[in-house]
């Protein structure tokens, strides 16, 4: 009768049927069959930790047609992804569809090859308790916390707030950051440049080795370098070399396509998704830096065929996660011969990120001739600091042929020697000012939490996601930006929770769950000797006192209506600044101590017949006019229109022919004939949009939201998306 081989992405699942013969059907579970319910009351019962698990909405038909096809199967291969995630799906399966007798076995493979998925067919296991016990343990652990932290936040803070196991410790780290930025006191300083010339008309510039702070001392150096004659103290050079990096680990290549290529590790690991299951790379999550023999085999001789013989230097690299699994691999190409790979724009150039970085890997070093010039004034009254240029060439590319990106610039410096002259042309001294800390990146939070031990590779991403889901930070550009209610959360959980959202207790907590997976640490205790003490500490709490401020206002700063000192308190858009005798008095200001902003009525609407009123919200004025219709079965709720107040007009100045314009959004541009879904046009919160099938795409100038036809929607969405982030320009070789 056959084979039926079980894995859980449709695309998956079309990839490895290429693969095989008739004598096997390959079905997908489309990812978790079962997850505890939403109830907490029911997920988990208490006595030992067991948690109930419910089969998942839209599931039943999939289990249907797995036991439909495993009835007419001889034997079930359980082929769900090489980790604790994977293992855990191949067991739910196993226990939600009733294989009576049949044979069910586990098969793993790290690559969607045929090789690989025949090798793996030759050796097929049973399900690995302990690895699915330890996902097991995180999702009980964390649904446990989770419901409990956030329900303490709820009554002592605001409803609607939530926390997490690891989730919390993340937000603390990106808090901590904005308090060091918050309490910086920046210090003068000067930065002192001196434009000179060779012999032979050859510019140099120099820059001076010291940073003086008072004015005194800055403008003595520039009187002394305008009135001296310069000459080259000394000409140092010496060679460096330079080693390739590891392959990609999960955390190494979110930050390195979130540095080059600007991608989210979301983003990331949606593309990586994709390449893996189209069998162009090897699984991508992963802690181990480890390459099999057969990989770094294959990759010698691409090297050795596209950059000669001298450029191959095959080398082992130690994995840094204690924790890490050697039988796994980096992340790499399936097939180094194969330059370019992938289905949209996104995969395409992260495979070329991958492939690069794998067989830079093992490759030759590159050689650098840096070189340091030293010069000063020969006749100072008063000596002055040395001043320097820095410069390198490349003498020898080495695995810089594989991976150009990582070369930087060459700075080339003239030829010179000691006590020659130069000839002064400028001196100037810049006033400058130290600059606080910056804020963590996307991809310095997932280097951070790597180096405390915080998560584990599969987690990074959506780590980040949650909190910008939760709106506890948002990005300015590149950087993450602790919101006030992503403030609020972190300091009432330091206050109340602090060994619970540290770093030492966070990472400790992640070792044991490792410690599951190995058969070291047992499923109940482990669990038990966290959660006894927690909940403890969680109903102590229960007596604080709701935070119902968050201290005192600027005492320069009262009520504008009593006249009273005024607290500073969370409300949905975030910190403003409350009369402290409320509710006897509701004077409030914004957190600036501005007042706030007010509705104002801007007019009739000629459709709907109702007032259109001018409003501010959490990211920006709008405008809002109820359709007349009602929502709910017990409660009927007014349905309300809202447009954005577009940022190139002044909220004060909107009339009422701009506010029914502003309120034609959204607008459904028609039907795409391929899908037969919905086009429609709006603003959202990253400016004018359209979208088809959850397909979000920018409009930009000379394309107005507000005009643009089906005809044009359908040519933008055909265009490649574009990635975000910073252009970045061709090195030249």
């Amino acid at each position: 009768m056959g084979k039926l081989l079980i894995v859980e992405s449709p695309a998956k699942a079309k990839t490895i049927g290429k693969y095989l013969g008739p004598d096997y059907t390959v079905v997908a579970s489309v990812g978790h069959v079962r997850d505890l319910p939403k109830s907490n009351k029911k997920a988990i019962d208490m006595e030992g930790f067991v948690p109930h698990y419910e089969v998942s909405a839209g599931k039943e038909k999939v289990l249907a047609e797995i036991s439909s096809l495993a009835k007419k199967s001889d034997e079930v291969l359980l082929a769900t992804d090489p980790d604790r995630e994977g293992e855990a799906i191949a067991w739910h399966v196993a226990q939600a569809v009733n294989f009576g007798k049949k044979p069910v076995r586990r098969v793993v493979f790290h690559e969607i090859t045929k090789d690989a998925i025949l090798e793996a067919l030759q050796h097929p296991r049973d399900i690995d308790q302990n690895l699915r016990r330890a996902q097991e343990a995180r999702r009980v652990l964390d649904r446990l916390v989770g419901y409990d932290l956030s329900g303490i936040i709820w009554k002592k803070v605001r409803y609607g707030l939530s926390a997490g196991r690891v989730q919390s410790p993340a937000l603390r780290i990106l808090v901590e950051r904005e308090r060091e930025i918050k309490a910086f006191k920046p210090e003068r300083y000067f930065t002192i440049a001196v434009q000179t010339e060779t012999s032979k008309k050859v510019p140099l510039p120099l820059m001076c080795t010291e940073e003086p702070k008072e004015q005194k001392e800055a403008d003595r150096i520039v009187e002394s370098g305008k009135k001296g004659s310069w000459i080259v103290k000394s000409v140092e050079e010496s060679e460096a070399k330079r080693a390739p990096r590891a392959p990609f680990t999960t955390s190494t290549l979110q930050q390195a396509a979130s540095t080059r290529l600007g991608f989210s590790p979301s983003r990331t690991m949606r593309a990586a998704q994709k390449l893996y299951e189209a069998g162009y790379i090897t699984y991508m999550r992963t802690d181990s830096t480890n390459l099999s023999k057969q990989a770094v085999t294959q990759i010698a001789v691409v090297i050795e065929k596209t950059y000669g013989k001298e450029a191959v230097l095959t080398r082992t690299y130690a994995t840094k996660s204690k924790n890490a699994q050697e039988a796994h691999e980096a992340v790499r190409p399936t097939d180094a011969s194969k330059l370019k790979a992938g289905h949209d724009d996104d995969q395409k150039k992260l495979y070329e990120l991958i492939w690069a970085r794998a067989v830079s890997s093992q490759m030759a070093d590159a050689r650098i001739m840096r070189t340091k010039i030293l010069a000063n004034v020969s006749d100072a009254k008063a000596p002055i600091p040395d001043f320097q240029a820095n410069g390198s060439r490349t003498l020898c590319k080495g695995w810089l042929e594989a991976d150009p990106e990582a070369r930087g610039e060459d700075v080339e410096l003239p030829k010179i020697a000691q006590g020659d002259p130069l000839t002064l042309i400028d001196i100037t001294a810049t006033e400058k000012f130290t600059e606080p800390p910056s804020r963590y990146s996307e991809a310095g939070l997932v280097k951070e939490l790597e180096a405390r031990g915080i998560g584990r590779p599969s987690t990074y991403a959506s780590i980040i996601k949650t909190l910008e889901d939760r709106e506890y930070v948002t990005k300015e550009g590149r950087s993450l930006k602790p919101t006030d209610t992503g403030e609020v959360v972190s300091t009432f959980l330091e206050d109340n929770f602090n060994q619970y959202i540290s770093d030492g207790f966070t990472a400790e907590m992640e070792d044991k769950l490792d410690s599951i997976a190995n058969g070291e640490m047992a499923y109940e205790k482990t669990l038990s000797d966290f959660y006894k003490p927690f909940i403890k500490e969680v109903k102590a709490k229960e007596k604080l006192e709701k935070a119902t401020t968050l201290g005192d206002a600027d005492p320069s700063i009262t009520c504008p209506k009593c006249g009273s000192p005024m607290v500073v308190k969370l409300g949905r858009g975030g910190k403003f600044l409350s009369c402290s005798r409320y509710p006897d008095c509701d004077g409030a200001l914004t957190i600036d101590g501005k007042e706030l902003p007010k509705d104002k009525v801007i007019g009739i609407h000629p459709q709907y017949n109702q007032e259109i009123t001018l409003k501010t919200g959490k990211y920006g004025p709008y405008v809002e006019v109820p359709t007349g219709e009602t929502t709910g079965k017990k409660v009927k709720k007014p349905v309300l229109r809202r447009a954005s107040v577009p940022k190139e007009v002044k909220p004060e100045e909107v009339t009422l022919a701009q506010a029914v314009h502003f309120l034609s959004l959204p607008r459904q541009l028609g039907m795409h004939p391929e899908t037969g879904k919905t086009i429609t046009a709006n603003i959202g919160r990253f400016g004018p949009y359209i979208v088809h099938d959850a397909d979000f795409r920018s409009v930009k100038a000379p394309d107005d939201v507000y005009t643009i036809e089906l005809a044009r929607a359908l040519e933008i969405l055909k265009e490649p998306k574009k990635k975000r982030g910073f252009a970045r320009k061709k090195k030249a070789e």
